[in-house]
């Protein structure tokens, strides 16, 4: 469990899944008018079914003042996350990162990766991926500014729309161990 200010990011309770739900649908829905329709709605119904089942390792939940405005799901490789062995992925992918718009601006997705990045590298991983398009851009300048870099080869296609990869680096991550690496976090 991670603790910034008034920020805790902490394992969800089972009995918090309907407002984990709540977080994800409200945090996705101002996508709603720039998918089509018929690909909103799977979308949509897949973010829902995804806070039920067995799917992730991790299931995030970001508190503010009292309230879960904000959760991410952290799955251990392509094929649990996507169905995709292909992608040959084998270490932790984080999704539906989700911050609900009142909350925006506070760092909240940030604690969100933070944790997760901490984690995974106390777990024996070395990278973190994720996957993203380009109409979460505002997601993708954060991603950038946090350390992740582009993996073209963890890229595909789900329809028309690119889905793009990114990945960060643990042991050598600014996100946890400011600009020096890990031995100048020692050294601190």
């Amino acid at each position: 469990m991670s603790q910034n200010n008034r920020i805790i990011v902490r394992d969800a309770a089972v009995g918090e899944r309907d407002i984990v739900r709540q977080v994800m649908l409200g945090a996705y829905e101002q996508y709603e008018l720039s998918i089509p329709a018929s690909l909103w709605e799977p979308y949509r119904a897949a973010i829902s079914a995804s806070v039920e089942g067995d799917g992730p390792t991790d299931r995030l939940v970001a508190v503010w003042d009292g309230e879960i405005v904000g959760t991410a799901q952290v799955f251990d490789g392509s094929e649990s996350a996507y169905g995709r062995a292909e992608l040959a992925i084998f270490g932790p992918i984080i999704r539906y990162i989700s911050v609900l718009p009142k909350a925006r601006g506070r760092g909240i997705a940030t604690e969100l990766i933070k944790e997760t990045a901490a984690r995974s590298l106390e777990r024996g991983y070395n990278v973190l991926h994720l996957h993203t398009s380009d109409m979460m851009a505002s997601a993708v300048k954060l991603y950038e500014r946090l350390g992740f870099e582009r993996a073209y080869d963890k890229e595909f296609n789900n329809g028309n729309h690119l889905v793009k990869s990114y990945r960060l680096y643990l042991p050598k991550s600014a996100l946890l161990f400011g600009t020096g690496g890990p031995n100048l976090r020692q050294e601190a």
